[in-house]
């Protein structure tokens, strides 16, 4: 089991956090500031790492990481509500390996994490295939008989998760709650939307999909291309 080590000071979002990768299969340990961290950093396969820090900045941090020998190639995914492009590149020129914006998606974080997982489990598929669909975590791309296909974030989330659960039904709330979040608060309908928009992109008809069904009474699933072709 992997091990990622979450330094982020805010408790609620420090609790979200380890909820979606704990529930994606990963090994946690949370921390509110960077002290004390290091037997947990020795140990781990990957970093969270807030911006904002009390004490030590997570930026201040990132440097210093960078030049510890035993951790500087510590793959880390640098969290904040900085949005401007500066401050996205500063995070990156100062070592982060990807940046994530809050407020953010469960199923974009766990995709994000999975990605820097790859730098130490290089076997960990990157691509997620489903008959003449793939789906790139890393990249966040998908791809329809080789065509790429012009998702939102929320499109490619919501096809990503689904692809990578494919025969599995999922309802409208756990959708809601693996893909949008849990402090997400929308309604079920949001669900139904991104559904039929993806439908679309896919070219899948709603009475005979290939790849997204409707189960009803339950909710949605992605069909395995076995069970179609």
């Amino acid at each position: 089991m992997s091990h990622v080590v979450v330094i982020e000071d805010e408790g609620t979002v420090r609790d979200v956090l380890r909820f979606h990768l704990e529930r994606a299969g990963l090994r946690v340990t949370a921390f509110e500031s960077t002290r004390g961290t290091e037997e947990a950093l020795a140990q781990a396969d990957a970093l969270v790492l807030d911006w904002m820090l009390p004490g030590e900045s997570g930026l201040g941090f990132l440097r210093r990481l960078r030049g510890d020998p035993e951790l500087r190639r510590l793959p880390v995914l640098m969290l904040t509500a900085r949005a401007a492009e500066a401050e996205r590149v500063e995070g990156l020129e100062s070592g982060a390996d990807d940046y994530l914006t809050k407020p953010f998606s469960a199923a974009e974080l766990v995709a994000r994490v999975r990605a820097l997982l790859r730098r130490t489990l290089p076997d960990t598929p990157q691509t997620l295939s489903n008959g003449p669909l793939t789906v790139d975590i890393g990249a966040a791309e998908a791809r329809m008989g080789g065509k790429r296909l012009n998702l939102t974030r929320r499109e490619f989330d919501l096809l990503a998760f689904l692809t990578q659960h494919a025969g599995r039904v999922y309802s409208r709330t756990e959708l809601l709650d693996r893909v949008w979040g849990a402090d997400f608060l929308g309604g079920e309908r949001t669900v139904d939307q991104h559904v039929t928009q993806l439908r679309a992109h896919l070219g899948d008809d709603p009475t005979r999909p290939d790849f997204l069904e409707t189960v009803r009474g339950k909710g949605y699933r992605m069909r395995p291309w076995t069970d179609v072709a």
